[in-house]
């Protein structure tokens, strides 16, 4: 299964995949997260649907080369959660939607606002295994940061204004659906 690059890697820019130059010696000190974030896949990372099942959404989230997403994590101290034995349904927003926040915003959030950091991310979090066939028939989201609309329609589904694109990607806590956007409590 391919994962549309699982989240896409939740936080920054996606049309960044143009290869970089190697750093000038003096530039090859280890990169700050910002910079590590703008910097996507330089292609979408396949995932075999058995190996997936086997993973953690942040094993997942690194084996898709996430680096967005593990970065955001990582900075809101959650990778133990989205580790633990869940189960958790993701509402993930893909890079393309994180691109859609101000970088000076977005450095602040992972360099200086944690808590403003871990109740966005914990906004895309539902408690137990929460499949496609589900979502349809619900009304709203309740997640670990409160509880937002679900509308379901012949366009496709809907969670707080962002549209689901990728849904039921099955890992051993939980299970993952894509979102075009951030949602922001």
């Amino acid at each position: 299964m391919r994962i549309t690059a699982l989240f896409l890697g939740l936080l920054l820019f996606a049309g960044c995949a143009q290869p970089e130059a190697e750093p000038a010696a003096e530039d090859a000190a280890a990169p700050d997260a910002t910079t590590e974030m703008t910097e996507a896949p330089a292609e979408e990372a396949a995932l075999d649907p058995a190996a997936l099942a086997e993973m953690t959404i942040y094993e997942a989230a690194q084996a898709a080369g996430l680096t967005s997403l593990v970065a955001a994590v990582d900075a809101a101290g959650l990778a133990e959660t989205l580790s633990s034995d869940g189960p958790f349904t993701v509402f993930a927003p893909t890079e393309d939607a994180f691109g859609l926040i101000p970088a000076d915003q977005l450095t602040n959030l992972l360099e200086n606002d944690t808590e403003t950091l871990q109740n966005i991310l914990l906004a895309h979090v539902v408690e137990g295994q929460v499949m496609a066939a589900d979502v349809v028939g619900l009304t709203e989201a309740p997640t670990l940061n409160g509880t937002y609309p679900i509308t379901a329609s012949d366009e496709g589904v809907t969670v707080a204004g962002a549209n689901v694109i990728e849904t039921d990607l099955t890992v051993s806590n939980g299970v993952i659906h894509l979102i075009d956007r951030v949602i922001m409590p």
